[in-house]
């Protein structure tokens, strides 16, 4: 199975290493790009900068940056991935980058803003 997302370590200003909660990740739920995160598209995928815990992060690849650039527009994670035609088949994989990405603080669910 192929990675689609890689996450490195982030720090603090003090140089503490910095702990993000765990968020429960739920394909029902509304979700959205964190305001606190900046996406900067790459030929790659794309680049992700979470101000706040300053954690960098990278979309290995385009259809999961065009999923997490959806996901404000659906009323679900799970109707995003239909909304990309994602098939059963590499499912896992995406709802695997999804839940990685909420566990960091990437994204985070509309009706916790």
């Amino acid at each position: 199975m192929r990675r689609l997302l890689m996450t490195t370590a982030s720090t603090s200003a003090s140089g503490d290493l910095a702990v993000t909660g765990s968020t429960s990740f739920s394909l029902t739920l509304p979700w959205r790009l964190n305001p606190s995160v900046a996406l900067r598209p790459e030929p790659f995928g794309a680049l992700l900068y979470h101000f706040g815990t300053r954690k960098l992060s990278f979309l290995k690849n385009l259809v999961v940056v065009d999923l997490v650039q959806s996901l404000a527009d659906q009323p679900s994670a799970e109707a995003a991935l239909i909304a990309a035609g994602i098939a059963d088949a590499d499912r896992p994989m995406y709802v695997q980058a999804l839940t990685a990405l909420a566990d960091s603080g990437m994204i985070t669910a509309r009706d916790q803003e």
